[in-house]
């Protein structure tokens, strides 16, 4: 025979046997479960909208004028002013487009030639100058190497067209305005205060383990750090290529008055300058000549944006 003892659990004295803890967690949990209701999520569903409402209002924003230029290089005149915002069939065509690409005042090839140029020296320059300079700050650990750093970024607040006039002038007096090695200076020049300060915020996280790996191999500092830790940086070096090369790419006032029309030197901007003219209204030219200069930048950045966001993340995430 088979006795079963049953025996009655108190719930008071199961409450006052429990950990603390548990039971202050239980109550936070029950207090939050009860605030998450209809209201909340109406709240979240509201903030989402809200979200993006405005995301879609900032990109019709921005894609709007580019719309209107794309669609405008392959249309007439009178359609350009008459259906702004139209295209079809009847009113595409390539001929204006065909015209702008062999115009004798914009010469398109010439203009990439040298752009491709001026951004392949000015990207080989500045990451020569700034990664060995933003390793010294970021492995130095003294307050100088803090100012020195606060130095090179203080350049980030001063706009560049206010530094023309000096940089003219200073220009003039080495016998280098209206030449290319000028351009190539000024430029290395401007595009160093923000490659020096994402080189240093990435070089912050790469372990000192690989500098005293590679000291004990034998390898002085200066090879250390080419050796070892600068392929470690591609993330970030591709990141500052991207930047560097749409913003020398854009760039208009700078080889506007540093190389001059004198010199015969047209970057893609200033050659959409020369053929548009300064009171030009053939919106047959402008927007054909327009589409030429900035569609390689469009295409490089939709191609090489996954780069700007990884290498920026990888010096956050990297541990």
């Amino acid at each position: 025979m088979t006795l079963t003892t049953q025996t009655s659990v108190n719930p008071a004295a199961e409450l006052m046997l429990a950990d603390p803890r548990e039971v202050g967690g239980s109550r936070r949990r029950r207090r939050r479960g009860a605030r998450t209701g209809p209201q909340s999520m109406r709240t979240s569903a509201l903030a989402a909208t809200v979200k993006w409402v405005l995301l879609g209002a900032g990109a019709l924003v921005m894609l709007v004028p580019l719309y209107i230029m794309v669609i405008s290089a392959f249309k007439s005149q009178e359609d350009i002013l008459r259906h702004p915002l139209a295209i079809s069939p009847e009113m595409f065509t390539l001929d204006y487009l065909m015209q702008a690409i062999t115009s004798e005042k914009f010469n398109v090839i010439g203009a990439y030639g040298i752009t491709l140029l001026f951004v392949a020296l000015v990207n080989l320059f500045c990451i020569a100058l700034a990664a060995p300079v933003a390793y010294v700050i970021a492995r130095g650990r003294s307050k100088w190497h803090l100012a020195l750093l606060l130095l090179f970024v203080s350049g980030l607040f001063i706009p560049g067209q206010v530094t023309l006039i000096p940089v003219v002038f200073v220009l003039r007096l080495l016998g280098l305005i209206n030449t290319i090695p000028g351009f190539i200076l000024f430029e290395t020049a401007a595009t160093l205060p923000v490659t020096i300060f994402l080189f240093a915020a990435y070089l912050r996280t790469v372990p000192r383990d690989i500098d005293e790996a590679a000291a004990l191999d034998g390898a002085g500092r200066i090879r250390a750090f080419w050796s070892c830790v600068f392929p470690i940086m591609r993330p970030i070096v591709a990141t500052v290529i991207v930047l560097n090369s749409i913003g020398v790419w854009n760039d208009f006032v700078s080889p506007q008055v540093i190389l001059g029309p004198s010199s015969g030197i047209y970057t893609v901007t200033t050659g959409v300058y020369a053929a548009v003219g300064e009171f030009s209204t053939d919106y047959t030219t402008v927007f054909p000549t327009l589409l030429l200069a900035i569609a390689p930048a469009v295409i490089f950045f939709i191609i090489m944006q996954r780069h700007i966001i990884g290498g920026l993340v990888a010096g956050a995430t990297k541990g």
